[in-house]
């Protein structure tokens, strides 16, 4: 048992804990890497040492150890980085004191674990009540950290209510293809480790008995063609037999590595379930939609179906025809987000006056305390606010809502970009790329591939790398043509890599995109944000201004 800065890890039961016994569930990676970390404490290890250890004889990218320290940092409250410290150039540093005795001596690799253990974890944490006390509490304090007050009557149900069980089956195969079964098998063994880290569901998987008893049970099958992985999946009610979620998706399997394949066919099934979960949880009354219906849905689509090509004309028609909706059914959470969501990216586009700017604002900010104070935990409420709130530059407070939202969908990209956005702000650069790539990764929602192609492309560009910003950059303008913002990072980037002539020409289309586009008006907001992020971006604004932007 080691104990540190107001914690305790238990080795022999792979437990995080508070001093008052309170569990902080840890994915197994970052927990061998916490654990790694309060062994050699004091010590500068480097990424190479830390990944051959967590890693040993498999190949995985910085991003996974990025991705781990990120968890570890998040669970310990950590938002300084004054815990595990980075130091440039060698590593990084586990600062606090530890106490205690570990099992491992102190320069000992840790051996990995078995397939037993890894397969058998993502249950654990649901085997008695005091989780599920531990899960009402933390539900009641995020409501809290919003500001939005719990009437006393409603407590009681909250410590009654016992989050619901998923059982989640084997996934079947159309053919007897092995690699189509081992694919199944990785899926279904990664959907469950990230369902297992939403504290509002109770992951159940095969064998038991339990499973007959589950509230929720997940079938799902997998097929393959020459070019895609097809994947169909369901969600049954077995006390009633109705069928409460059913998909069909595909991903394509030219052009990326088999990991990469399976990371996304688990991001695209994880985050339809989890958004899906979340919705019946929700709504009040596990029994019906939860989600939009009726009119409001089909507003929705109609209004989003061609969001990556809008132009001003489609986006100001389809704001007119959510505003309608809305108007006919004022009580539509969904709604409410949705033209939230629309206006915020109306902002984010300047397809808004500057004199009207402020007052979109105020009005997008009284939609959300609606929302807010109507679903204070449904994942589009929480992906709305986080984007309002970097909208206004509250950007540590947009990191608290965007970690909400993660918490119940851990493969939600709009969450990871608004992620991203708030760590290049906060001048994270880091951070906020690894985070970029993990959306891109996880390619979920596919609506929002341009924002985390601009948002990789921006982070590489601050810290001084045009050549890796440029492709990012490229990608999001094939997506999105009609983000003027993505066109001047792009001129700054050919500028710095000595391409004059391209650097002009897409200053000039930036140019056509936002009219009027000066060195004073172009920048995005420096308020609150870190002089490391303001020093940076003034360096892309000056190669900018020498690819033709105007001064004035």
């Amino acid at each position: 048992m080691l104990q540190f800065a107001g914690f305790e890890l238990d080795e022999k039961r792979s437990e995080l804990r508070r001093l008052d016994g309170e569990t902080i569930k840890l994915r197994p990676k970052a927990f061998d890497l916490l654990r790694l970390f309060a062994t050699r404490p004091g010590r500068v290890l480097s990424k190479h040492e830390l990944m051959a250890a967590i890693w040993p004889d498999v190949h995985v990218g910085e991003d996974n150890l990025f991705q781990c320290i990120r968890e570890i940092r998040t669970a310990l409250g950590d938002e300084k980085r004054e815990l595990i410290r980075a130091i440039a150039g060698r590593g990084y540093l586990f600062e606090p004191e530890v106490s205690g005795s570990t099992d491992a001596a102190p320069q000992e690799a840790i051996p990995p674990k078995t397939k037993s253990q890894t397969e058998s974890e993502p249950t654990v944490g649901w085997r008695n009540g005091k989780i599920r006390r531990r899960a009402a509490l933390i539900a009641i304090a995020a409501v809290g950290v919003s500001a939005l007050a719990i009437p006393a009557m409603m407590l009681p149900n909250v410590f009654v209510a016992s989050p619901p069980s998923v059982a989640i089956l084997p996934m079947a195969t159309a053919s007897g293809d092995a690699a189509v079964a081992r694919m199944a098998t990785g899926v279904i063994s990664d959907l469950t480790d990230g369902l297992a880290k939403i504290e509002t569901i109770r992951v159940v998987v095969p064998p038991g008995a339990a499973i007959k008893e589950a509230d929720l049970v997940l079938n799902s099958e997998l097929d393959k063609t020459e070019t895609t992985w097809s994947l169909r999946a369901n969600m049954i009610e077995p006390a009633t037999g109705a069928v409460k979620w059913s998909t069909s998706l595909s991903v394509n399997l030219t052009d990326i590595d088999p990991q990469l394949q399976r990371t996304r066919l688990t991001a695209a099934i994880g985050n339809a379930l989890a958004q899906r979960i979340n919705a019946l949880l929700t709504s009040g009354n596990r029994s019906v939609d939860g989600g939009p219906t009726g009119t409001a849905k089909a507003a929705i689509e109609q209004a989003t179906a061609s969001i990556n090509q809008t132009t001003l004309e489609r986006f100001r028609t389809a704001e007119a025809m959510l505003e309608k909706a809305l108007a006919d059914d004022a009580d539509s959470v969904d709604l409410r987000v949705a033209l939230a969501a629309f206006k915020l990216r109306g902002i984010q586009l300047s397809w808004f006056p500057e004199t009207e700017r402020q007052t979109v604002v105020n009005g997008v900010g009284a939609i959300m305390e609606r929302a807010l104070h109507a679903r204070p935990d449904y994942i589009p409420v929480l992906e709305t606010h986080c984007r309002y709130l970097s909208a206004t530059n509250r950007f540590a407070e947009s990191l608290v809502a965007c970690g909400k939202a993660l918490a119940l969908d851990p493969w939600d990209g709009s969450a990871l970009y608004l992620t991203g956005l708030a760590q290049i702000y906060l001048g994270r650069f880091d951070d906020a790329l690894a985070t970029f790539k993990q959306a891109d990764r996880f390619d979920t929602p596919q609506v929002s591939r341009w924002t985390w192609g601009i948002g990789a492309g921006w982070a590489c560009m601050l810290m001084g790398r045009a050549d890796e910003a440029l492709p990012w950059l490229q990608r999001s303008i094939k997506i999105t043509p009609a983000s003027g913002r993505t066109y001047f990072l792009m001129a700054a980037a050919y500028q710095q890599l000595g391409r004059v002539a391209e650097a002009k020409a897409a200053i000039a289309k930036g140019m056509e995109l936002r009219p009027g586009s000066t060195a004073l008006n172009a920048p995005p907001p420096s308020s609150n944000t870190s002089g490391v992020f303001l020093k940076a971006q003034e360096r892309i604004m000056r190669l900018i201004v020498e690819a033709g932007l105007p001064e004035k």
